[in-house]
């Protein structure tokens, strides 16, 4: 009976299982509708190029001249700064250790030479009277010269002791916005040239955008012409771009689209915009669409 009725039944609906499934996946699905349309170019003749928004100085980054542990932090990601704000500290304990002990050698320098300048006095004097000879005399001057320079040595290493100091506090080169913060405390800050910046600083107001062009469409590009910036994703967010400058060395292209017929050998001019970001939801780093007015018989400037 299992051979003569159930077999046959589960083959039935294995089958029927297997004609469904195929059905079912044979189905279409609906493409995924965007979620905002593509930017339209507001000028009739243009070249278009994909930007980048950032600091208006560029990304500084922010590193320390003199290697340590972290022990203080001054900012936050998002903290507007003035030149000269500190940003951060290292560990400074034994710098200024040093430096009380340089203050106390400059004492100690400046007591020898008040001692050396009475003692050249007091012989000076004796020297009128003929009671002391010249050559003492002499000999205390003598005296005088090397407590001074022993002062001017003294004061010198306090100078640089209390400039080493200063340096273990890291502050801003300029007015500008803390874009990134990887330092945090406790931690040992590295010198030299790093590939995670301690601190990515810039100043954003105003903020600029970093237009790569078509090498093919760079003569195209005119000193100053007008362009507009769509932020990427959202073609009601856009803004008036004002000219900056061109970059003058036409560099290869880095970021790629992942378009299958995209040449890996093509070289891009970058132009510099800016603009004043106001209430807009824009931020160093995102990418914009940049639609550049460009005549067809522009001429190359």
């Amino acid at each position: 009976m299992f051979r003569k009725y159930i077999l046959p039944s589960l083959a039935f609906v294995g089958i029927a299982a297997g004609i469904f499934a195929a059905v079912r996946s044979a189905k279409s699905v609906p493409a995924a509708l965007p979620v905002s349309d593509a930017p339209q170019s507001p000028y009739p003749t243009f070249v278009a190029g994909a930007g980048i928004v950032e600091a208006s100085t560029e990304n500084i980054a922010i590193a320390t001249q003199i290697p340590g542990v972290v022990a203080k932090i001054y900012v936050q990601i998002g903290s507007n700064v003035k030149a000269g704000d500190p940003l951060f500290t290292i560990d400074d304990r034994a710098q200024s250790a040093l430096v009380s002990s340089q203050k106390a050698a400059v004492q100690v320098a400046e007591a020898q030479l008040a001692d050396a300048k009475y003692e050249l006095n007091l012989i000076e004097a004796l020297a009128a009277d003929k009671i002391a000879t010249v050559e003492e005399r002499d000999r205390d001057r003598i005296a005088v010269q090397k407590a001074e320079a022993e002062l001017a040595q003294a004061r010198a290493a306090l100078t640089a002791a209390e400039t080493d100091l200063g340096r273990l506090t890291v502050r801003a080169p300029l007015d500008g916005q803390v874009l990134q913060l990887k330092v945090h405390l406790g931690e040992f800050a590295p010198t030299g040239v790093l590939s995670q910046p301690l601190i990515l600083f810039g100043c954003v107001s105003p903020i600029s955008v970093r237009v790569d062009v078509d090498e093919d469409d760079a003569w195209r590009v005119r000193k100053g012409a007008p362009a507009t910036g769509f932020l990427r994703g959202n073609k009601d967010i856009h803004t008036p771009l004002r000219f900056v400058r061109f970059e003058p060395y036409v560099i290869p292209k880095q970021s790629l689209t992942g378009d299958t017929t995209e040449r890996v050998d093509t070289r891009v001019l970058q132009v510099i915009y800016s603009f004043d970001r106001n209430d807009m939801p824009l931020f160093a780093g995102q990418q914009m669409d940049i639609f550049i007015d460009a005549p067809e018989n522009s001429k190359p400037q």
